[in-house]
């Protein structure tokens, strides 16, 4: 039996988004900067996919320009925040996705810019106190802080901090929202957000894909120059079947989108109950209450003189896929540095599970059985 349960990686395509993709790998070629009717069409297609994916998130097409994921659209935000809307102060926490931190990291050194981090508490939620006395001093800041941590699952209560925000004339407002984005529902008109990201691959659409949602109020100047695509924002051929694909995946993802969440969640807290009975002293890192936890991850903490480092590695030879944390830094010879930044955790050996919408009942109870015949022979 074969189990996919490292569905924060990635996720597999949706057979419906491959037949949506189809007719543009072959019949409809043409460049979408062309002005003959093989470009149109395409040209066409792709203004349509931006309508769709900016109406279910309640933004006007405009604010919608695709990106090749959640990366670059990370990267477009932060730097053009610091370039174009002279922010000198950013906040942020140690356990954001290297996107955020490494950029952030970045400039400070090549623009002098001052870096901020939130403390955060043992279940990874960053210090709202903290960044609210931050607030009061007048400076222009960006507060990049992703809406749920992609190792953890911690959720930030991102009304909360939009609304903190607004208060303020020169602070902006950015959240990696690439493990939530096609999991929950958004209104960037409600949450008065200045730029949020997207990555298709993450709710069963193509790889290479996603986009950046950015305010209206805001001008920004491109991040690749060469080419007057994305309204002048992206310069370059758009990725044509990736847009495609993304819009098939989010009309897919919000279709039903309650059920699909009952239906994880039901996996999830499942899973958990059955991992606390074989063992009353593994954890589970992050918030794990329904309303403060990203419902798709599970991330465990079995007690290291019952599992070792090779837990990853038997589970795979038993044909189940899971995660020691984040896909991003598996070729990194350090550890997780979101995991380090929890306290307590020396003693125990971390495992990510992520689901999906196609995770079965039957596929988490095989998960579990080998486990269990893992800790077990360790005892």
């Amino acid at each position: 039996m074969k189990v996919y349960l490292d569905n924060a990686a990635t996720t597999s395509i949706a057979k419906e988004v491959i037949t949506e993709i189809q007719p543009y790998l072959s019949t409809y070629f043409g460049n979408p900067s062309s002005t003959h009717s093989f470009g149109r069409k395409t040209k066409n297609a792709i203004e349509i996919s931006r309508k769709k994916i900016a109406d279910f998130i309640n933004a006007d097409n405009s604010e919608i320009i695709f990106t090749s994921g959640g990366t670059e659209a990370d990267n477009m935000a932060i730097r053009r925040a610091v370039i174009d809307l002279n922010v000198k102060r950013i906040i942020t926490s140690k356990i954001e996705h290297h996107a955020v931190g490494h950029t952030a990291e970045n400039l400070k050194d090549s623009h002098n810019i001052e870096v901020v981090y939130l403390t955060t508490d043992k279940k990874g939620n960053p210090s709202i106190e903290q960044l609210k006395e931050l607030l009061k001093k007048d400076v222009k800041t960006l507060v990049s802080l992703m809406h749920a941590n992609n190792e953890i699952g911690t959720l930030l209560p991102i009304e909360e901090v939009s609304l903190l925000c607004n208060k303020y004339e020169n602070v902006y407002f950015h959240s990696d929202t690439v493990q939530t984005m096609g999991h929950y529902s958004f209104d960037v008109k409600k949450l008065k957000i200045d730029f949020l990201v997207c990555s298709a691959h993450k709710f069963h659409g193509p790889k290479g894909i996603g986009f950046l949602y950015v305010n209206k109020n805001l001008h920004l100047n491109p991040i690749i120059t060469g080419g007057s695509q994305e309204r002048n924002h992206r310069g370059g051929t758009e990725n044509l079947y990736g847009i495609i694909g993304l819009a098939k995946a989010m009309e897919l993802a919000f279709s039903d989108l309650e059920n699909h969440q009952k239906h994880v969640e039901e996996l999830k807290y499942y899973m958990k109950e059955e991992l606390y009975k074989m063992d009353s002293r593994i954890i589970f890192n992050g918030e794990t209450d329904p309303n403060k936890s990203l419902y798709t991850v599970l991330s465990v903490g079995f007690p290291k003189d019952i599992c070792n480092s090779m837990l990853l590695f038997s589970l795979d030879i038993f044909g189940i896929a899971a995660s020691g944390g984040s896909a991003c830094s598996s070729g990194s010879t350090k550890g997780s540095h979101v995991l380090a930044e929890l306290p307590f955790l020396e003693n125990f050996q971390t495992v990510r599970f992520s689901l999906c919408r196609y995770n079965t009942i039957e596929e988490v109870d095989y998960t579990l059985d080998k486990i269990k015949s893992i800790v077990l022979k360790g005892k």
